[in-house]
This record gives structure tokens, sequence and C-alpha cells, in this order.
């Protein structure tokens, strides 16, 4: 099924949480990807990270486009041009990366893929804007200052959309003052697919910890 920019920036949006999550077997990728797509979460953040990377992605790509349509598979760790074109080639759906980068935004746009850059000023994120990104990653968000730099971002450019990596956690408390600040969503990493439950398999125990962080973004978002 084809999922274009839009719906793939709806979802995203919708979603609230973003799954941010790298894994060298390709079984164990189906897996956790699999508890979180049944925890609500289906938009996954796939990190460009280790060997081979892209052929785990490829792999996974395939798997979910007949195993479970819903799954919406981009790639995060994005650096250049070059890179996004294999990821897109390989099935990504939207683009994240630490770093902005005017080349790859011109990739992902002429496929018509969102792409969230980091970035880490004001004017970082009104250059992403100008290159077509619809929502910026704030990264590393808890260092460029947080909720509050998430206010007093959108007070003077209020039709920007961001969405942190990197200080965002799955507890009440964060959750409330990240969106409370204004956040349109948030990747999260080792602490939603914690390395407890991964040693131990527990995928059951992801689909639960997925599901609870969804409902709570929910919850304070006042859509429960």
């Amino acid at each position: 099924m084809v999922k274009d920019r839009m719906a793939v920036l709806t979802a995203l949006m919708d979603q609230g949480v973003i799954p941010v999550f790298y894994h060298p077997d390709v079984e164990v990728c189906k897996k956790v990807i699999q508890a979180c797509a049944d925890g609500g979460a289906p938009c996954i953040e796939f990190t460009n990270r280790g060997d081979f990377a892209s052929h785990v992605f490829y792999e996974v790509t395939r798997h979910f486009a007949v195993a479970d349509p819903r799954v919406i598979m981009g790639v995060g760790s994005i650096v250049d041009a070059p890179t996004a074109g294999i990821y897109i080639a390989n099935g990504a759906k939207f683009v994240v990366g630490p770093i902005l980068n005017a080349d790859v935004a011109k990739v992902c746009n002429r496929r018509k893929i969102p792409y969230s850059p980091g970035c880490g000023s004001a004017s970082e994120i009104s250059y992403a804007e100008e290159l077509g990104c619809e929502i910026v990653k704030v990264f590393p968000g808890s260092s460029v200052g947080g909720p509050d730099f998430v206010k007093a971002v959108l007070g003077p450019m209020p039709w920007t959309r961001i969405m942190p990596t990197g200080g965002v956690d799955p507890d009440e408390a964060s959750v409330k003052k990240w969106f409370g600040a204004g956040i349109v969503a948030a990747g999260m990493g080792s602490k939603l697919i914690t390395p407890e439950l991964l040693d131990a398999g527990d995928y059951a125990g992801i689909t639960k910890k997925v599901r609870e962080t969804v409902d709570l973004i929910k919850k304070v978002r006042g859509k429960a």
C-alpha cells in the first residue's frame, strides 16, 4: 500500500510517540516493530547505525509490506543525500536526521517523502521550513533547551511543528511538559524499548509499554 506524504505526516502526529530502534538481527527487528505496531505505534524510526543497516531495513520493510501494511517504516540518523536515496529506494516513508542537510531535503521533496532534520536554533528551524520540512526534529531535545526552547520558538513561529528526540521520557511528568509546550510528537528510544525488555525477548512487554505511552499522550492531549 502506497502511503503518501500527507498520510505519513498525519500518522506521525496522531501517534505522538515515534519508537526509535535499531538491531542488527532482522528477526529481532520484525518482532520489536510488530510489538510497537500492536501497541498503537506503527510508525517506526529505524536508525541507520551498524554495518549493513540498509540491508536489514530492506528485509524488514519487505516483510511488513505483506505481514502488516499498517507499519510505516522511516529511517533515522541520515546525514547525507546518497544515504537518504538508498533508504527511500528500500521503502522508507519518512526520513529523520540529527542535522539539517539541504541536499537531503531536495531528495526527499522530489519523492514526496517527509524529512525531519535535527535543528537546535530558531534559524535552523526556519531554514528547514524554507526547505519544505513540515515537522522539524529538535535534537538533542534536552540539550538545546527542552520544553522551554519549544515554547520560545512557537511564540514568534506558531506554525512550526516540532518533534524532539532525546529528553522525552515515557512518563506523565515528561509527557506533560513537552506536549504542554507544544510539540506534535516525540522520538523515544531505549526509554521506550528498554534493554531489559529487549534482552529478555519480552515483546508483549514492549507492546504494553508502547500502548501505555500512546494512551498517556492521548490523555495529556485531551483525546482520551
